[in-house]
């Protein structure tokens, strides 16, 4: 029997405490993983402005993210350097997934603010999900599980060896 207005429903009421605030991390995770003395595991590459770090929650193996140093919210907030090095660092991040993961497609944006999705709103992250032909298959659709053919830390070695010459 379908919805009155034929409409599928998706609840997901383990996502309500999240979305009202609750088990959020105190600090800013980005402006953490590049804080002095700290070494993070994800992070594959560190350019002058910005940095590129692997999603701890990838929607599919090699999901990166390309964050500023500087706390901002807004692409409007970037300067002119910071703006050139995450798009620099978005084309290498295609280049070294396509040499180590063989993408064949990538989905790339930002979202900015928490109205729009963004997770961490209050600094700016670009993602960049690399695709494959056939890559949306029955386990995420019908066995609500998304299967990830790779560990994050043998695929960060893989970027790193593979990172384009800056």
């Amino acid at each position: 029997m379908s919805a009155p207005n034929d409409w599928d429903r998706l609840w997901a009421p383990h996502r309500l405490p999240y979305l009202q605030g609750e088990n959020k991390p105190q600090e800013c995770v980005f402006c953490h993983k590049e804080s002095a003395g700290q070494d993070p595991d994800l992070v594959v590459y560190r350019g002058k402005h910005s940095f590129v770090i692997m999603n701890l929650y990838p929607y599919n193996s090699g999901h990166l993210l390309v964050c500023p140093y500087r706390h901002v919210a807004n692409l409007t907030d970037l300067n002119e350097a910071e703006s050139a090095e995450i798009t620099k660092l978005t084309q290498q991040s295609i280049l070294a997934l396509q040499n180590v993961a063989g993408a064949q497609g990538f989905n790339i944006g930002i979202n900015q603010g928490s109205i729009s999705g963004a997770g961490i709103a209050d600094h700016l992250h670009q993602h960049i999900v690399p695709r494959w032909q056939g890559d949306t298959n029955f386990m995420p659709v019908i066995g609500s599980t998304k299967v990830l053919a790779q560990l994050l830390s043998d695929l960060k070695t893989l970027l790193v060896k593979a990172w384009p010459n800056a």
